[in-house]
């Protein structure tokens, strides 16, 4: 049902080039035609709304600190009114699609457009100016001296042109897209059920290597540490700074970012499940890659580590001279005489560590660990020779999770992928769903999906 579509039967030249050809009995509107600006203001008591890129309009959690990193003024007064229905825009991100029809009444930020819809079902006007078939329109209406500081220019965008079938189609399209989204969501929440449950396999097995080692039948004894029972009676526990050469921290400002510069700063987005992604970070130039590594440039056999946002994620340092840290990174220098790099990574995913850290910052995701915490780090300690035995084996054990895992991750990044071409399509009428609509089953609406979840609606 969702991959057997016809195209139209006639298109014509849309005369937008990212939209190539539209049907030709669907009528071009501008959207000076289908926007009135209003202003409303004088209303605090309605919630706060924000409006956000991957969700559009939302209700704003003003007790989430995660979500609040603006300032929230004491007087309201000035904020602007948005009724369920009108479309609502933040012109400064307009560019990346961080508009969309609202569900809710409430206010948001005075600098924030916010529209009355003419000639347009809010359902399809919604998920389709937020498709990524409009958004480069938003983009090129946009100018700023740099990305990230693009500011709309009212006058273009009132010339965008947005195409609009019959209403009977319109509310076809919504259909079909609704039920195509319940479709691939399912298919996605399965996916993430099974990542989870691979993840907490992966788990178990690491927990058992770094608290007991390889010898089943091993002499146990008190770890002496009230979070952590019984270790090897051979085993002791050391901190950081005891069985480290160096543990560096990085400087309390983060340096320039340089558009296609030759070194990679590394930010704590890099660093994730043990992992190390450079898409995470920004470049910079020879400058300040120097005064950003004058304490001792990351190299080969060192752990990044991160002190916050969120403290405790760890992965090794990849083989890569062009790597320097942005604010609250560190890296940990392994003592080659007493600690191995892999045994001390498994170990902060470890039990000891894993609870020193949720202990230390109060189990908060945006707590932080001081440079003094981060050297007082509990690592089990056994002799370099079974750290490396118990790793080795370890690795093995998780190789199959992590490949499976790995597997899940890239089909639901084409799940993902597939939804954002599909909705881009059906709304710009590369394919017809008026007949794949109509044979629709009626469906219960279910459950709300997990906050990480989202729908088809608000890709971009």
């Amino acid at each position: 049902m969702i991959s057997v579509l016809k195209p139209h039967a006639g298109h014509k030249d849309s005369g937008v080039k990212w939209l190539g050809q539209v049907p030709e009995h669907w009528k071009m509107l501008k959207l000076r035609q289908i926007l009135r600006q209003v202003t409303t203001r004088n209303r605090a008591d309605l919630p706060l709304l924000s409006v956000v890129r991957e969700k559009g309009v939302i209700v704003r959690d003003v007790a989430d600190k995660d979500e609040n990193h603006n300032f929230i003024p004491d007087d309201l007064s000035n904020y602007k009114v948005v009724r369920s229905g009108q479309f609502a825009m933040n012109k400064m991100k307009a560019w990346q699609g961080s508009y969309g029809v609202s569900q809710f009444d409430g206010i948001v930020s005075p600098a924030y457009f916010v529209f009355d819809l003419k000639d347009v079902a809010p359902d399809f006007f919604h998920v389709s100016i937020r498709s990524r078939a409009y958004v480069p329109s938003f983009a090129a209406a946009s100018d700023g001296v740099r990305i990230g500081q693009w500011d709309l220019s009212p006058a273009r965008m009132r010339e965008i042109a947005f195409f609009v079938p019959s209403p009977p189609e319109q509310a076809d399209i919504v259909r079909y897209l609704d039920y195509a989204d319940r479709r691939i969501r399912r298919y996605i929440r399965a996916k993430q059920k099974l990542i989870k449950l691979l993840e907490e396999q992966r788990q178990v097995i690491i927990d058992r290597a770094v608290a007991r080692g390889l010898d089943s039948n091993v002499k146990l004894k008190p770890s002496g540490v009230e979070w952590l029972d019984m270790i090897p009676s051979h085993w002791e526990v050391r901190r950081a700074k005891a069985v480290c050469a160096a543990i560096v921290d990085c400087k309390n400002r983060t340096p320039r970012a340089v558009e296609a510069g030759e070194y990679t700063v590394v930010r704590t987005t890099c660093v994730r499940d043990g992992q190390f992604d450079a898409r995470g970070g920004y470049t910079t130039d020879r400058e300040d890659f120097k005064i950003w590594t004058a304490r001792g440039a990351p190299q080969t056999g060192d752990v990044f580590f991160t002190r916050e946002a969120p403290a405790g994620e760890a992965c090794l340092v990849p083989d890569r001279s062009d790597l320097c840290m942005g604010q609250r990174m560190m890296y940990l220098r392994p003592d080659p005489s007493l600690l191995d790099p892999e045994w001390l990574l498994m170990n902060i995913y470890g039990p000891l560590v894993r609870a020193y850290v949720d202990i230390t910052t109060n189990g908060s995701t945006v707590g932080h660990l001081r440079l003094g915490q981060v050297y007082s780090l509990p690592i089990l300690w056994c002799p370099v020779d079974e750290q490396r035995a118990i790793a080795k084996s370890a690795s093995q054990a998780v190789a199959g999770i992590d490949r499976a895992r790995a597997q899940a991750e890239r089909e639901i990044a084409l799940l993902h992928e597939y939804r954002t071409r599909l909705v881009a399509d059906v709304v710009t009428g590369k394919v017809d769903v008026r007949e794949a609509a109509a044979m629709l089953p009626d469906e219960t609406e279910e459950p709300e999906l997990p906050a990480e979840e989202d729908s088809l609606a608000d890709e971009t």
